[in-house]
């Protein structure tokens, strides 16, 4: 059985297909191994005001574009001292433009780092959030959502993961997400519970 990963980050795709390899009879495909073509349209694809609005536009999109099975997600930084912010503008947080990658993630951080100031240590507190949706399988969109809860710190520690991973803090391993390993990091974050959620809905499904 197949299944369409719908993002453009190689980093989502590396770990997505990590925690979907617990199903042996899926098939995880991304964009680039069916050659699907980026289209501008596709930068609008999030204008909602909730993570699962976006996460389910994308995976209608799609779908609807390839006909086939498709499971998109929208994931964020919400910090409590910033309102909630940047929350689902956590890829365009940063007043810039022209930035991708590295240096996006590298802008967006030093951003979040200069907004919280000399805040208390035990103020700066956010939860990362992802919300996925499959399309495809079943005539309803299956959603599930995964939440982690840390401290955002002053300075980077580690090199691992993407976005604002080295400023993430987890107290309990006293690690940041960029400083745990893979298999750790699906344990822990916000994406691995989302997709290990998914995981066990379509365990019972028998997809």
């Amino acid at each position: 059985m197949e299944l369409l990963l719908a993002t453009r980050s190689a980093h989502k795709v590396q770990e997505i297909r990590t925690i979907l390899s617990a199903i042996p009879r899926l098939t995880v495909l991304d964009l680039d191994d069916i050659g699907l073509e980026w289209r501008d349209e596709e930068e609008a694809l999030e204008p909602f005001d909730t993570f699962e609005e976006n996460a389910r536009s994308k995976a209608e999109y799609f779908h609807a574009r390839t006909g086939l099975p498709t499971v998109a997600d929208d994931s964020g930084l919400e910090v409590d001292a910033l309102g909630g912010a940047p929350g689902v503008r956590s890829k365009r947080f940063a007043p810039v433009e022209g930035l991708t990658g590295y240096k996006l993630d590298h802008a967006n951080n030093n951003y979040l780092v200069e907004r919280l100031g000399a805040l208390e240590p035990e103020k700066r507190t956010g939860q990362y959030i992802c919300v996925a949706a499959l399309l495809g399988f079943t005539s309803q969109m299956i959603v599930t959502r995964g939440e982690a809860r840390g401290l955002i710190l002053t300075e980077p520690r580690g090199d691992g993961g993407f976005g604002y991973d080295p400023y993430f803090f987890e107290p309990d391993l006293d690690m940041t997400f960029a400083e745990l390993h893979p298999d750790q990091k699906n344990e822990l974050s916000h994406r691995g519970k989302a997709f290990r959620a998914l995981v066990i809905i379509l365990e019972r499904m028998e997809i």
